[in-house]
């Protein structure tokens, strides 16, 4: 139970109807939730607009109603407050109704296009290994210690992230490393958080259909370092043009990591193979078990992140040879007749040119390199073509197929993705609708010693298909697939 007038605290509130002296057992944003008791917020949603739900809330048994629009009738045994922006105050009631959580332990936000699931990840194991009792909120999994619950968004709503915090909290976490989308601080799920650190990966091409513009997207990033308090660090990959914006107008302490220039973390790969990577990170060499350069620049920022929270060297570089690959990310087996499947959820360009051209420099030539790719839809439309002709330009042969097609019509996408094939790489492309059967084709066509690269879904495993969700794992079903 808590008192409004004390979780109103730091909220942007214009007016108040009714006294603010009442005690409340829950805050809810979904009017279906609502219980006897609770205080409803009212949020102008993307779809829906949670001001059409007042009255519902209340014959459910709300006492007290946040909102952004006042409604025309007030019922005298109701509290009314008007605020500014409701998804800022439901964050920041969010916060104080679990008595701000994040201030009580070293909360690591990690944001970019790609790396952000690896880096919270890795960065989770690392502190446990270490000694450490740390949490995880990632696209993946959410993890209080060691008790695990399942993710639906990368970032989760403000209530869902604070009630994990507070878990954490209660569990004795000394850290919690957490991924923070741009759909996440564009809705102020983060807001009312007390960041330690904040880090960015890159920036690419992604989320145009929610952002509209590159810059929009950009400076929604970069809106999230501008928040961070002095006390806490902004690690930046100063590779990426990017980096330096984000830095602009922090108030954090300025850290930088990098493969190609000068930064405070820099790693230099020796080798680089299937089985991993020989690196040198700041003057100390280490062997790791993932491949690629983007896992480089992962492993980088997780170094300069553990430094950053005081983890010594050594102990830093010892955890970090221990670490696996995180599922879905780069996750390959290779068959009894010596065929490498490479699962990975590569669903942007950049994501996916990485992961290709980690393959083609790894292999020896006389390989082929057979990709699955398909685009989600309801999702970003500008980017299914660049997919397609890179996909097509890196591979030996592609077989596009379905991924997430959602409320889209499938063939539709993949006549968008076909689009970006240039001339002399259509006889390098197949389509199959039917993604069962485009791993089927993919491993008929393979032979011994080639790679098979299953790219988009990663570790998700279901295929949503006209609303309907169904099982679908990609390893499982390529790996029953080899097998046979």
């Amino acid at each position: 139970m808590k008192l409004v007038k004390d979780i109103l605290y730091k909220v942007g509130v214009i007016s108040v109807n009714g006294t603010t002296d009442l005690q409340v057992n829950a805050v809810e944003f979904d009017s279906r939730q609502v219980k006897s008791g609770n205080l409803f917020v009212a949020q102008k949603g993307l779809v829906f607009d949670g001001h059409l739900f007042i009255e519902k809330a209340i014959g459910q048994g709300a006492t007290a109603i946040v909102c952004q629009t006042l409604p025309e009738k007030l019922n005298e045994d109701i509290t009314y407050i008007k605020v500014e922006n409701s998804d800022s105050a439901l964050a920041i009631i969010a916060s104080n109704f679990y008595d701000n959580p994040s201030s009580k332990l070293k909360l690591v936000g990690v944001t970019g296009t790609n790396g952000k699931t690896t880096i919270a990840s890795l960065l989770y194991t690392l502190f446990q290994k270490a000694g450490f009792s740390a949490g995880l909120l990632s696209t993946v999994k959410i993890l209080v210690d060691t008790i695990q619950y399942e993710a639906t968004h990368t970032t989760p709503n403000s209530l869902l992230i604070n009630k994990y915090l507070n878990e954490m909290v209660e569990a004795g976490c000394d850290y919690c490393f957490m991924e923070v989308s741009s759909h996440g601080i564009h809705q102020k799920r983060t807001e009312g958080l007390t960041f330690a650190g904040g880090v960015f990966t890159n920036l690419t091409h992604d989320h145009l259909d929610y952002h509209k513009t590159f810059k929009e997207y950009r400076d929604v990033k970069k809106s999230f370092f501008d928040s961070l308090p002095k006390t806490a660090f902004a690690l930046v990959n100063i590779d990426d043009k990017n980096g330096e914006v984000m830095l602009q107008n922090t108030k954090a302490k300025k850290y930088t990591y990098a493969l190609k220039t000068m930064a405070d973390y820099k790693v230099k790969i020796l080798e680089n193979q299937f089985s991993g990577l020989f690196l040198n990170m700041n003057g100390n060499e280490v062997w790791v078990k993932l491949t690629g350069s983007f896992n480089a620049y992962n492993l980088c920022a997780v170094f300069g992140v553990a430094d950053l929270l005081g983890l010594n060297t050594t102990e830093a570089l010892t955890g970090i040879s221990e670490l696996e690959s995180v599922s879905g990310r780069f996750q390959h087996f290779t068959s009894k007749e010596g065929i490498t499947a490479i699962i990975d959820y590569a669903h942007t360009p950049d994501a996916l040119k990485n992961v290709l051209e980690t393959i083609n420099d790894i292999r020896t030539g006389n390989e082929q390199v057979i990709t699955v790719v398909g685009c989600g839809g309801d999702r970003d439309k500008a980017k299914r073509p660049v997919m397609g002709r890179i996909a097509s330009q890196l591979s030996t042969q592609v077989v596009f197929t379905s991924d997430n097609p959602r409320s889209e019509d499938p063939q539709v996408i993949l006549n968008e993705i076909e689009q970006g094939v240039e001339a002399q790489n259509y006889t390098k492309t197949i389509s199959v609708l039917d993604r069962e059967q485009a791993l089927k084709t993919a491993t008929k066509l393979a032979k011994k010693g080639d790679i098979i690269l299953i790219a988009g879904k990663g570790h998700e495993t279901y295929q949503e298909i006209k609303g309907v969700k169904t099982h679908f794992d990609d390893f499982e079903k390529i790996t029953e697939l080899l097998k046979a």
